[in-house]
């Protein structure tokens, strides 16, 4: 009984997106006295994922693999086996073992969402992982220069600034744990992420967003520490936002959480070679539209940039406690 009004205590936070910096970022939050909910997109339709989706008519199983496995409680050998990928083999090249597994256990479950549940089961996953639907969705970028571009590993490799992105169904149904997890939050978390086909594919699900405008949980963004060719060329953290807002038509967040430490020039140069600079913070602009921001220096590079989830994890705690103790 201690033991459940001890958990219960705790605040309870949904993180929302996909991709490796939802991943890294979870890593750190589960360490910390929170209750999780990770609601993760299902519009994701390459590599592994793709295969899968079409050929077993599931929804895509890699982001929602890289989440279980960051909030596993496993060896770390057993984290190293669910990301290994294959080399070779027909049929089996490319796959990830993780995304069979997960393959494997929705067919088992007869069912996507079960088959995550029991996944997470065996995994003691710390939280809860929940696809944004039951069901794989088609996401489509409208260009600037007009064309539609259909699918979410395909419209970065497009090349010109994007629009707007839209929903294939366009009334798709979340899962109703899902919007239940938004109505029940103390906090609610959006990023990092890719942007367009990421962060904003989860919020473009009707009852998602609605249940995050209506609630009054305090809602914070996590921005990327560099820019994505092909999807957020030359942005800065206010374009970022604005992004979010022209698409929800809702300023949605209290609080942004941006990195402001230095990247040392051969980390820069090495980004700038796949296109990728710096997300520059324009401070003025983003405090004018409203937003509190929280700077620090929040990058590690080792072989690739990410953030450190340790002081982003401490953020982000600090200002749920904060939150939680002004509601009292």
């Amino acid at each position: 009984m201690g033991q459940q009004s001890k958990k219960q205590q705790r605040p309870r936070i949904v993180v929302m997106g996909g991709g490796t910096g939802l991943s890294v970022m979870l890593r750190g939050l589960k360490e910390k006295p929170l209750d999780i909910t990770a609601i993760v997109t299902v519009a994701d339709d390459g590599g592994s994922s793709g295969i899968l989706r079409n050929e077993l008519q599931m929804p895509p199983p890699g982001d929602i693999r890289n989440v279980l496995t960051a909030l596993a409680d496993v060896e770390p050998s057993l984290s190293e086996m669910l990301k290994y990928r294959f080399k070779q083999g027909t049929g089996l090249a490319g796959h990830s073992l993780g995304n069979l597994i997960l393959a494997a256990m929705s067919d088992i479950t007869g069912d996507f969402v079960a088959g995550v549940r029991e996944l997470s089961r065996v995994l003691a996953v710390r939280g809860r992982v929940l696809p944004a639907a039951n069901e794989a969705v088609v996401l489509k970028a409208e260009m600037m220069d007009g064309t539609i571009v259909e699918g979410e590993s395909n419209i970065p490799k497009y090349g010109k600034r994007i629009k707007r992105v839209f929903l294939e169904p366009d009334d798709v149904e979340p899962l109703e744990e899902a919007v239940e997890a938004l109505r029940e939050a103390d906090a609610i978390l959006i990023g990092p992420g890719s942007l367009y086909t990421s962060i904003i594919p989860n919020l473009l699900v009707p009852k998602l967003a609605e249940a995050i405008i209506e609630s009054q949980a305090v809602k914070l963004f996590v921005c990327n520490v560099m820019t994505q060719p092909g999807e957020t060329d030359n942005y800065t953290v206010s374009d970022h936002l604005t992004a979010v807002q022209d698409h929800i038509g809702h300023q949605l967040f209290d609080y942004v959480i941006v990195n402001d430490g230095e990247i040392p020039p051969q980390v820069q140069d090495l980004y700038a070679e796949k296109g990728s600079t710096a997300v520059h913070l324009d401070l003025d602009e983003v405090t004018r539209q409203g937003y509190k921001v929280i700077a620090d220096s929040l990058v590690l590079f080792r072989t690739y940039l990410r953030h450190d989830a340790a002081k982003l994890s401490h953020h982000i705690y600090q200002l749920v406690e904060d939150w939680m103790l002004r509601k009292r």
